[in-house]
């Protein structure tokens, strides 16, 4: 199984919370679509087998695309990949960004899944957090979405600071009357150098309450696995059949390329990560050189990061995989450091398979960063 990324580095305007690499201005766009094409080209002979599985716009704000830069990056990925018949290929919108017409154009292009970038259906939620989008377009874009496209997720955030439960719970239960099969949830996270940080430092804004984050949490999945939604993943809850395939794929540690800048690259042996700077990415590529830098990763790389991933997920750690691929030391370290967390109840053991607890959940990379091998 293999994977194509392409990340989309513009915004309209920068969220409080948003620590990717994107723009707010658009003027380079039309370059750097056609640097993204040719950056396919160089690199197409870097998959193993060429046939992609999942295609995964993401960024930035991909919706901002026209629909002649996002033929020109499917002419692009057509001539250098197979891409399997029935494979998923994701967008990253904004709400603001899907009128009909451009429903219309991204249907036409050959998008066949979107992920709509909601955050909350409160405006208090959005003017703290600089979302572009106001809560009656949320969900109108919905509603729209829904004459093209069966296959809708749409992300929230939790842990908002001032955020109630109640507040929280109304999010979920308007999301839910949607009839969505797909929701992605995070809890806001404050991270260095953005607006939000900031603010709270300057008092602004109240800072994150972990214990509210962790009651969110609680609520979300408690609601959504009585309405039938498997949580398969930390952040994500999906109905049967509408799991992402192409997260999922990079929890299983699958191949995946990724193009455009600050886009990270995985094959199974090496991890590689594109230039984050829009202009140099563009001058770099125009003279046919690739702006990554590559990491080979040891076997305790590729163990921690095994542990991590596929601890966040409802598959969890199987100990003979893990014998399998990384050898007895792993193996014995990993049993050793798990009867610990057992032994607290948050992770269990059923027939070689380690996973968290309902109880461990929110704890999750805590955990999984408990099993890490240290050399």
């Amino acid at each position: 199984m293999s994977s194509l990324y392409i990340h989309i580095p513009f915004c309209k305007q920068a969220c409080h919370y948003c620590d990717f690499h994107f723009s707010t201005s658009i003027k380079k766009k039309g370059e750097l679509v056609r640097m993204l094409c040719e950056e396919i080209r160089l690199r197409k002979n870097e998959l193993p087998g060429k046939e992609l599985d999942t295609i995964y716009f993401g960024g930035g704000t991909p919706s901002l695309l026209s629909s002649e830069e996002l033929k020109m990056i499917f002419d692009a990925v057509n001539d250098n990949f197979e891409v399997r018949k029935d494979a998923e290929i994701t967008l990253e919108a904004n709400p603001d960004d899907l009128s009909l017409e451009n429903l219309k154009t991204l249907k036409n292009a050959g998008i066949n899944r979107l992920s709509i970038g909601v955050q909350s259906f409160f405006e208090e939620d959005l003017q703290l957090m600089n979302r572009a989008h106001n809560a009656t377009e949320a969900l109108e874009s919905i509603q729209m979405a829904k004459q093209f496209f069966e296959n809708i997720s749409i992300d929230l955030i939790y842990g908002i600071p001032g955020m109630s439960n109640e507040r929280w719970r109304t999010n979920i239960e308007t999301a839910l009357s949607l009839g969505l099969p797909h929701f992605s949830c995070y809890a806001l996270t404050i991270e260095p150098n953005t607006a939000l940080k900031k603010m709270i430092e300057k008092g602004k804004v109240k800072p994150v309450d972990d214990e509210a984050a962790r009651e969110h949490f609680d609520i979300l999945t408690k609601i959504l696995k009585a309405k039938g939604f498997t949580h398969y993943e930390f952040s994500n809850y999906g109905k049967p059949g509408y799991f992402s395939e192409n997260n999922t794929a990079y929890w299983f540690g699958k191949p995946y390329l990724g193009i455009g800048p600050s886009a990270h690259s995985y094959d199974g042996e090496n991890r590689m990560w594109n230039i984050n700077n829009n202009t140099l990415y563009i001058k770099s590529i125009a003279k046919g050189e690739l702006p990554l830098e590559k990491e080979e990763l040891s076997d305790t790389d590729r163990y921690n990061e095994y542990a991590m991933t596929r601890l966040r997920t409802m598959w969890g750690v199987d100990v003979k995989e893990v014998e399998e691929r990384f050898g007895n030391l792993y193996k014995t370290h990993l049993l050793n450091e798990a009867s610990k967390e057992i032994e607290l109840g948050l992770l269990e053991q059923n027939e070689g398979i380690l996973t968290v607890t309902q109880k461990g959940k929110f704890l999750s990379d805590g955990i999984a960063s408990n099993l890490f091998f240290i050399n």
